[in-house]
């Protein structure tokens, strides 16, 4: 079974997004290319068994087996050695990525405390998104009494649109929530 929002782009979103563009190849259409979810933890350089929770928390919100990350050189002043685990990360592609940006829009970003819209500045002007998430426990697959801290994590949108404002359209269609700007 193919994931609900996808068969939604496919539907209504393609063809409406290739009108209001005005793009006449409905290949030109944006369309999400991938998803990548990263959590970081500083606590790693002195106690490696800090990430074991963290891989364990970034599986049930992702639906896949994490990669640990390592440290690319060594830095002095933060303790860290060249290939030192310090965290991780998950790339999600076809339905699962669909998955995951329906439950990110439709349950995950409205329990977020005090939430009035995510920024419209964090395009990186390429068409991709990254969004900052303070805490794990807005996930609904976390169970709240087994987490020991909060950890914030990354997520990054990558699409194939060509520009901020050719994506800031598509993820508009699928119903992000872009904070009103007075």
């Amino acid at each position: 079974m193919a994931a609900r929002l996808k068969e939604k782009y496919q539907k209504e979103l393609a063809p409406q997004l290739q009108k209001e563009l005005g793009l006449e190849n409905p290949m030109a259409v944006p369309r999400l290319h991938k998803v990548v979810i990263n959590m970081g933890i500083g606590e790693a350089t002195q106690n490696q068994k800090v990430l074991d929770p963290l891989v364990n928390e970034l599986a049930q919100i992702a639906g896949q087996k994490p990669v640990t990350t390592r440290a690319k050189k060594s830095i002095a002043a933060f303790k860290v050695r060249e290939n030192m685990p310090i965290g991780a990360m998950v790339t999600l592609r076809g339905d699962q990525m669909y998955e995951f940006v329906d439950r990110l829009v439709n349950i995950v970003l409205p329990r977020v405390r005090d939430f009035r819209g995510v920024s419209t500045k964090s395009f990186d002007g390429r068409g991709n998104y990254t969004l900052g998430l303070r805490d794990q426990l807005i996930f609904p697959e976390i169970d709240y009494s087994k987490v020991e801290r909060q950890k914030g994590m990354n997520v990054t949108i990558v699409t194939t649109a060509k520009d901020d404002n050719e994506a800031r359209a598509l993820l508009r269609a699928f119903g992000m929530p872009f904070r009103q700007t007075a």
